[in-house]
């Protein structure tokens, strides 16, 4: 069973599949989106493919360009930068971690700065010039589009950076007493305003941010971008109630005027009580709760929570119930999925393009499903479903760092016979998320492929 939150939504699957201990083995769950084809795009439609890359984190796509980490033949690591529009490789330059934790998965670069002059910050190893400065690495800053570097800063320990606005965000010295996030000016790397401990970027637009603080009571905190100014403070236990374990895992994504968290439960030990867990959504202006679902887990592969919610109901003593989807923007059950409907057998779970099923992969064999909205059990003969290529990855051979593993990607079967479908596409936009119409993904192989086949912008799985 794969039901599992990760930092910032599941970035390496092993630890979706294995963090959580044995309590979690035996399901896999999936919380779905809207959009997406199910099929090869048409032969009008922009798109473009690298198959000579390893992309082993989640692209990030802004101002016309796509950034990814790749893995090197050799075992290092590096940034990868394209024209979105042409798949062009602009530029790569060596890349480093200092810090990361494995279950986070390998960092993405970040991609900020105004449209007309996007920059790329990615963590690189300290250069022989660098040995007078502080740090076991260095924050480089660099143009987008021509790989010139603008600016750089010394890094002791971090997660990496992200994009806040405009702006970009991280915390730093990671794993030492005096950890703090800063938020640092795109264009010069000044500091525009810090807070102690470390914290993570959740949403942003260009004049404000969501900041996820990870204290011994973690709250979320709406600030203004260019001072750091507190709107408004919510301690997300006032949410799912006392007893957050943040090794379990959290999500936070945004939609319209609705701020959508999921905190996953973590078990110390075997016969241990869980941890709080649930999800809820709150007011992007003044963080007033406006729902609240206790005890209910998000399941994997899955949509943005922001976009569509599919969990599984857990009762005070660890057992499983029926599925439920919810409206991210109410809380409230929209489709519900009976638990004795799932096999026997061992399955995974696995949905259509259009999310209007609910599907129970048994690889090899046939499978079955179930209708969504009217929870009756339908025909899965002929149903092409996408869930996990694989629930047992090959750990990533970088140099220096062990028990990391790529962005999980997903591949497109028949349920009625099990087996994977040769030739299916791109996978759905609730996977991949679309930016200005574009979708961006990393296949089985690590290949990097583009298509422009959507509209609009739309949070994937891993953002």
């Amino acid at each position: 069973m794969v039901l599992h939150a990760h930092r910032r939504l599941p970035f390496a699957y092993k630890s979706v599949l294995l963090a959580t201990g044995a309590m979690l083995l035996g399901v896999t769950g999936c919380t779905g989106g809207t959009g997406g084809t199910g099929g090869p795009p048409a032969p009008s439609v922009p798109s473009w493919s690298d198959t000579t890359v390893n992309a082993v984190s989640r692209p990030v796509t802004a101002s016309g360009v796509t950034a990814v980490t790749a893995l090197r033949a050799d075992g290092r690591l590096e940034t990868a930068v394209y024209e979105l529009a042409t798949g062009e490789r602009r530029w790569a330059r060596p890349a480093a971690m200092a810090g990361r934790l494995p279950g986070m998965g390998v960092q993405p670069p970040a991609v900020a700065g105004p449209d007309r002059s996007p920059v790329v910050a990615a963590l690189e190893p300290r250069a022989a010039k660098d040995s007078g400065e502080r740090g076991k690495a260095t924050l480089v800053v660099r143009d987008a589009r021509t790989g010139e570097r603008r600016w750089s800063r010394p890094v002791d320990s971090t997660f990496g950076p992200v994009r806040c606005g405009p702006q970009l965000c991280m915390s730093e010295s990671t794993d030492r007493s005096d950890a703090r996030f800063v938020a640092l000016e795109w264009s010069s790397g000044r500091v525009l305003w810090q807070l102690p401990g470390v914290a993570e970027v959740e949403s942003s637009d260009g004049r404000r941010v969501v900041v996820f603080r990870m204290t011994g009571s973690p709250t979320l905190e709406y600030r203004e971008l260019r001072t750091g100014r507190t709107l408004w403070s919510f301690p997300v236990e006032q949410a799912v109630g006392p007893g957050v374990d943040l090794a379990g895992g959290w999500t936070f994504t945004a939609t319209e005027n609705t701020l959508v968290g999921y905190l996953a439960p973590y078990q110390k030990a075997k016969g241990r009580p869980l941890s709080a867990f649930g999800f809820f959504g709150l007011r992007m202006t003044d963080g007033k709760p406006l729902w609240t679902r206790k005890r209910l887990l998000r399941v994997y592969p899955s949509a943005s929570p922001s976009v569509a919610l599919l969990t599984r109901e857990v009762d005070a003593r660890g057992g499983y119930g029926d599925f439920a989807r919810l409206d991210p923007r109410t809380g409230r059950t929209i489709g519900r999925v009976a638990a004795d409907l799932a096999p026997k057998a061992a399955w995974w779970l696995a949905f259509p393009a259009d999310l209007s099923k609910l599907g129970f992969l048994s690889q090899g064999r046939p499978g079955s499903a179930v209708d969504l909205r009217q929870g009756t059990a339908v025909a899965a003969r002929g149903l092409r479903a996408w869930s996990f290529c694989t629930v047992n990855p090959a750990e990533l051979r970088i140099a220096g760092h062990r028990g990391f593993y790529p962005i999980a990607p997903l591949c497109a079967y028949d349920l009625g016979t099990g087996r994977k479908v040769s030739d299916p596409g791109p996978p759905p936009a609730w996977y991949t998320g679309v930016f200005d119409g574009w979708r961006v993904w990393r296949d089985e192989q690590g290949a990097l492929h583009a298509v422009r086949d959507a509209a609009g912008t739309l949070p994937g799985m891993y953002g």
